[in-house]
């Protein structure tokens, strides 16, 4: 089987691009031929606004390159597109399904159903835009990096997008990463029946954790959507019964460190760290604070700490909460309320079962998220997707 897979790199490397370099990795190494195709968007610096947005909307540039790609190293099984936005934009989808190859989307965030993809303004979710044609209200609020006219671009690369019925009509099979996202995207009218699900997973078994370092631990993005605020606040009152350490920089950087300073150390903020380290850390928190506000796809963090055996607090919303069975691998709280988030940490702590807890994290582990269980997946899906091009 051949395959080419596509992506558009950001500019802060974050889990779409480790999931799409984790994927290419996956297949090369069982014997699968793997041609990529990536932008990146540090090059948007060079690209004139005007242009840039033109092409954001519907790029014929990029539906020529995949033409090219298609004569030169083709034909292909299957096309993977992983992120097209923004650069190689919509009709590289469709320039695909005007092949012979099987196409396969994967739904990494929520970009087709809302202007910036989270389905998150103004501290809480937020699906104003989730049945519109035209998503007038993310242009209106500047959904996306705060900007009117960057807002009514995203809106515009969708509504053109649906005019040309480029999902419905080019695409042999999507991707979601759980349930709640394919429930979402089932909801706007795309076909179920394409609509399968296929979790992050864990490319390497990083190995167990002791779990002896008595402190809890938060890895992420420092940004409100991930509930930075939230884990702050519930952490005035756990103080030093259970330090914490924050792994991570973002736009939230210098409430962490102020909050810091004034925890008389019951918070460490110990920035960005390389990805050998940050396991290490994960492996000997006594368990992994995931208290994001927005509807995450998924949580790649979260199966991360269970490949290390580290239980999970999260909280009750969107993806996240299908990834923690309460009481076994770990805890759910209320979205964006600092006192239940303390109360859940404050029941881990008096759990007599605790180890349990990293038994059957580790469980979970092996039993979904590893590497040979995804490949089963995925190639599953591409055969399905062949089968439907041909119309079989």
């Amino acid at each position: 089987m051949r395959i080419l897979m596509v992506h558009n790199f950001y500019q802060q490397p974050g889990g779409e691009d480790q999931s799409f370099a984790a994927e290419v990795e996956m297949l090369r190494r069982r014997g699968v031929e793997v041609v990529t195709w990536t932008v990146h968007n540090d090059d948007i610096e060079n690209i004139p606004p005007a242009r840039l947005s033109l092409n954001t909307i519907w790029n014929r540039e990029a539906a020529r390159e995949f033409r090219a790609r298609q004569a030169t190293d083709g034909p292909f099984d299957v096309v993977h597109f992983q992120n097209t936005f923004p650069q190689i934009s919509p009709a590289a989808i469709w320039a695909a399904g005007q092949s012979r190859s099987a196409v396969v989307q994967t739904l990494r965030n929520y970009r087709l159903l809302c202007v910036n993809g989270l389905f998150f303004r103004d501290g809480k979710a937020c699906e104003l835009c989730i049945d519109r044609r035209l998503q007038l209200p993310g242009i209106r609020y500047a959904c996306y990096r705060s900007s009117i006219p960057a807002s009514a671009t995203v809106a515009a690369m969708n509504y053109y997008g649906r005019l040309k019925r480029v999902h419905e009509q080019s695409v042999d099979a999507f991707i979601a990463l759980s349930a709640f996202a394919r429930s979402k995207y089932v909801h706007t009218g795309l076909d179920a029946q394409r609509i399968l699900v296929k979790p992050n997973f864990v490319a390497v078994d990083p190995g167990i954790g002791q779990g002896s370092g008595h402190y809890a631990i938060f890895v992420g993005r420092l940004s409100p959507e991930k509930g930075v605020k939230t884990l702050l606040n519930a952490w005035d009152h756990i103080g030093t019964k259970l330090p914490l350490k924050i792994v991570g920089d973002g736009p939230l950087a210098e409430q962490v460190r102020t909050a810091a300073a004034n925890s008389n150390g019951g918070i460490e903020w110990l920035g960005r760290k390389a990805r050998d380290v940050t396991e290490d850390l994960i492996g000997d928190a006594s368990l992994l604070i995931f208290p994001s506000e927005c509807y995450e796809t998924f949580g790649r963090v979260a199966i991360e700490a269970y490949a290390k055996g580290t239980p999970v607090i999260a909280a009750n919303i969107g993806a996240i909460a299908e990834l923690v069975e309460e009481g076994e691998t770990g805890l759910r709280f209320e979205p964006g309320l600092p006192l239940d988030l303390a109360a859940k940490v404050e029941t881990f702590l008096k759990a007599q079962d605790a180890p349990h807890w990293r038994t059957r994290a580790r469980q979970e582990f092996e039993r979904k998220y590893t590497s040979d269980s995804n490949y089963e997946t995925l190639m599953t899906i591409y055969a399905g997707a062949i089968a439907r091009k041909r119309g079989a």
